[in-house]
């Protein structure tokens, strides 16, 4: 009896302490929460989403250079990072032997794990230096470079998540191994695939560092991906950092739009991956 007793003692020690330590996780979510819709939610209105900012002092104005700007240099990130990571996916997954792909891994999960800034300081020294100008194409180039290996080793191990009967079942009729993989087991797990392309979206949403080396910022429209161009990271620090009242207030509002953005961007990606699960349970 008293082993058992310790055992069932120990059991609710560690029950309560796995508790609290949720009940820590999820409040540290609500307060940031709490603090963004407090400070911003007054400055979130139709004009912070259709006006240009305004020179300190002045009511209204808003970003909309900002959220437009962000969504070209994401879309661009989108466009370079996600075939790479990708198609690296698929041959690390169906092409690969042993030695290269284990190289390719471990080099992905380092890229995965170098610190946002240094991405920056790259992008700025191959793209920026030789164009002498920033630009959205250097800003997107730099996230795309944070999205390749979150896309890469999702679509590997949602691809390896296939089962081999599939494989097998679709060569045993005749199929090239490219048409089994494209007709096949890409379909088989393309929810996780994309639900993991989507997190290196969210991602990379929020990442300041590497935009104040390539993209920089701009107080106007920019006409052109290939000029300056203003995003909300960007928009957010140079307004927190600046000493006036109500550009602090559009800056906790930005934060409030991009942490919305965010969330939607994650729910997004459980509820493709749900509809997987309940697909194939179908």
């Amino acid at each position: 009896m008293d082993r058992i007793a310790r055992r069932n003692l120990l059991n609710n020690i560690m029950l309560s302490l796995t508790g609290v330590c949720t009940f820590l996780t999820v409040s540290v979510l609500f307060v940031i929460l709490g603090f963004l819709v407090w400070n911003g939610i007054g400055s979130v209105d139709w004009n912070f989403f259709t006006k240009l900012p305004l020179a300190p002092g002045e009511l209204g104005g808003g970003m909309a250079n900002a959220i437009v700007g962000s969504g070209v240099v994401i879309l661009i990130a989108v466009v370079i990072g996600v075939p790479v990571g990708f198609l690296g996916g698929i041959y690390l997954a169906e092409f690969g032997g042993k030695t290269v792909p284990m190289m390719i891994r471990y080099t992905a999960d380092l890229l995965n794990g170098v610190p946002s800034i240094v991405i920056g300081i790259f992008a700025w020294t191959i793209l920026v230096v030789p164009m002498r100008h920033f630009s959205a194409w250097a800003g997107g180039f730099a996230l795309s470079l944070m999205m390749v290996p979150i896309g890469l080793r999702a679509t590997e191990q949602f691809l390896r998540g296939v089962p081999n009967s599939l494989r097998e079942g679709s060569l045993a009729l005749g199929a090239s191994k490219t048409r089994t993989i494209l007709s096949v087991i890409v379909p088989a797990a393309k929810q996780g695939i994309l639900t993991g392309l989507i997190l290196g979206v969210a991602r990379v949403a929020g990442e300041t560092a590497p935009l104040l080396f390539t993209s920089l910022n701009n107080q106007f429209w920019a006409t052109s991906a290939n000029e300056p161009t203003a995003t909300l990271p960007v928009m957010i620090f140079t307004h927190a950092i600046s000493p006036y009242e109500d550009w602090h207030r559009q800056a906790w509002a930005a934060g409030l739009v991009l942490l919305a953005l965010v969330l939607v961007a994650n729910l997004a990606a459980r509820w493709v991956l749900s509809r997987g699960v309940a697909a194939q349970r179908g």
